[in-house]
């Protein structure tokens, strides 16, 4: 797997130009201070099921964009491709992972209709802007995200458990990590739990189920925030006979700037 410290500078265009040539890399702390999100493509006949998920389950699944069937453009960055433009992908076949390509052309379907979900990369420019550290982007890692005991709203034929992302947190900062996040409810808002993992059914923080382990320092406390791989644990648990997702942590880097999710 490719390792590259984010530019300070690229643009989210640049930034899919070289996913787009085949730059394979988590997007934490690419193209800061614009919006990323989540991708999620179903066929036409599972679309509703997916859209009621969503609206059941707001803070992992916050839908930012929706595309008619088998269209593969976005009114959140006009020209990209969502065929070829992240990092990375996933392939689904009744719910069992069956190819993790860097272009997803080859797979695409005429009925494909796209999910945008949002993500909580999008609220980290404002948590480094509060002196909150990003320590996975610090160690130029991946996230941490886990699987956890908490059940998903069931939606027609969707049904799964709650993933989380975790973040080490400073214990002086964690109710400064809360406030930021809680104004910016269209990538997950506020942490659904900080403190023991045990509470989430999370039996190891060095075994996270996506994502790299992150390393705590000294008076650091986990928090947790809805994922948006969330709706990849409905797929597998669910089982439609076609989806495809994007790689965790490798997300769709958007024209929108990441202070028009923010209420407050």
């Amino acid at each position: 797997m490719t390792r590259l410290e984010p530019p300070a500078l690229v643009s989210p265009q640049q930034a899919r130009t070289l996913f787009r040539s085949g730059t394979d890399v988590p997007t934490a702390g690419w193209a800061p201070g614009y919006a990323q999100a989540n991708l999620v493509c179903v066929p036409a006949d599972w679309a509703e099921d997916l859209r009621l998920f969503c609206e059941r389950n707001p803070q992992p699944c916050p839908v930012l964009d929706v595309t008619g069937p088998g269209s593969f453009r976005t009114r959140l960055a006009p020209d990209a491709d969502l065929r070829s433009d992240l990092p990375r992908y996933r392939v689904w076949e009744n719910g069992e992972l069956i190819a993790e390509p860097v272009d997803a052309t080859a797979f695409w379907r005429d009925d494909l209709v796209t999910f945008l979900i949002g993500c909580s990369f999008t609220f980290e420019s404002q948590l480094a802007a509060e002196g909150v550290p990003l320590r996975h982007i610090e160690q130029g890692r991946n996230v941490s995200m886990y699987v956890t005991n908490r059940p998903c709203r069931p939606a027609g034929r969707l049904s799964g458990p709650l993933v989380v992302s975790m973040r080490p947190v400073p214990a002086a900062l964690v109710a400064t990590a809360r406030r930021v996040t809680r104004a910016m409810p269209a990538v997950h808002g506020a942490p659904v739990h900080s403190g023991d993992p045990a509470a989430l059914g999370i039996a190891d923080l060095s075994r996270p189920d996506f994502g790299d382990p992150v390393r705590a320092e000294p008076g650091d406390v986990p928090v947790f925030w809805a994922c948006g791989v969330t709706p990849q644990a409905a797929v597998t648990a669910s089982r439609p006979p076609f989806a495809l997702t994007h790689a965790p942590g490798r997300m769709f880097l958007t024209d929108i700037r990441d202070e028009h999710y923010r209420t407050g």
